[in-house]
Parts: C-alpha cells; structure tokens; sequence
C-alpha cells in the first residue's frame, strides 16, 4: 500500500484549470468566505452566542421546581435543550474546521446547517412565545407569589436572544444556498 495523503483527510489546494476558450469552459464558482457561515470565525462566535444563552435558559428553567406546571414551559425546556445541543455541536465543528484549515462551505454541509438552524430557531421561538405568554399570564392574574415569575422571564427572555442570534446564521446559510 502507498504513503499517499488523499484528500479527504488532508486539505489540498486546487490549482485552477486555465480556460480552452470555449463558452462552456468557465471555472467553477466558489461559495464565498462571508463572516458568520460555518467554518469563519465569526460562524464560530455566532454559535457560540447562541449557545450560552440557550444553556442559561435551559438551566434556569431546569432548576425552577414548578416548570413542569405549564406545557409551553415543558416545551421551552425541550426546544432551548435542542438548540444548545446543535449549538454546541456545529460551535465543535466550525472550531475543527478553523484549526485544520478545512472548508466547511461544501453545498451539502451548508445545506444541513440551514435545514438544523431553520428547524432550531422555529421551535425555540415557538416554546419562547409561548412560555412569554404563560409567564405574562401568570403575571396579570398576580399569581407571581406562589410561582417562580422571575425564573421564568429569564429562561424566556434567554430564549429569545438564543432566536435572535440563530437567525443570522440560518440567513448567511440560506442565502448561499439561494445564490449557489
């Protein structure tokens, strides 16, 4: 067996193919190394930011006792839990990505993150909106005495920037698949 580096496994530069001069013979377009798309490191920093506030969400509303009183709370616990796992994981691959030098700005990849980052954001700003509204109701029928309203406005509110910074990613994301 040969000593052979293949390419999978070691980046290699692509020498451009000059063109023959015929119409056909263009070379092929590149996805462009926009900040915040998977592999920059502002890709990096956005998944990092939405990471922590997703885990601060999480982790209020899992050391609130009473959260398993409403079913939006549940659901927020569930989506915010999700979000910070797929964070978590893509924050891993784009920093794998930043110190091997590798692209990560391949059709298929970018498509994943788009469809995970499109699935993330609506279920976490679903479970956001809903526990905002469960947590103003609590609010307006003064129940705040027996439960933890403070508790809940955090997890909620932390929620949403965890939306709120999901969205430029799935935009960046989309985008290059729209252009592509």
């Amino acid at each position: 067996m040969m000593n052979v580096s293949r390419p999978a496994i070691h980046p290699v530069d692509v020498v451009p193919v000059a063109p023959t001069g015929g119409a056909n013979d263009r070379p092929p377009v590149r996805m462009k190394d926009v900040q915040g798309m998977p592999g920059t490191t502002g890709g990096l920093i956005l998944r990092l930011s939405q990471f922590v506030p997703a885990l601060i969400s999480v982790s209020v509303m899992l050391t609130t006792s009473d959260f398993r009183s409403a079913t939006a709370f549940c659901c927020l616990v569930l989506a915010v839990g999700l979000q910070s796992l797929w964070s978590l994981s893509l924050f891993i691959i784009d920093a794998y990505a930043l110190l091997v030098r590798r692209s990560l700005r391949n059709h298929l990849v970018v498509q994943c993150f788009t469809v995970g980052d499109g699935i993330t954001s609506t279920l976490t700003f679903a479970a956001a909106s809903a526990s905002a509204g469960i947590t103003v109701l609590i609010n307006d029928l003064d129940k705040c005495n027996v439960n933890h309203c403070t508790r809940f406005e955090t997890a909620t509110a932390m929620a949403f920037i965890s939306w709120f910074a999901v969205s430029p990613s799935f935009i960046l994301n989309f985008w290059s698949l729209a252009t592509h």
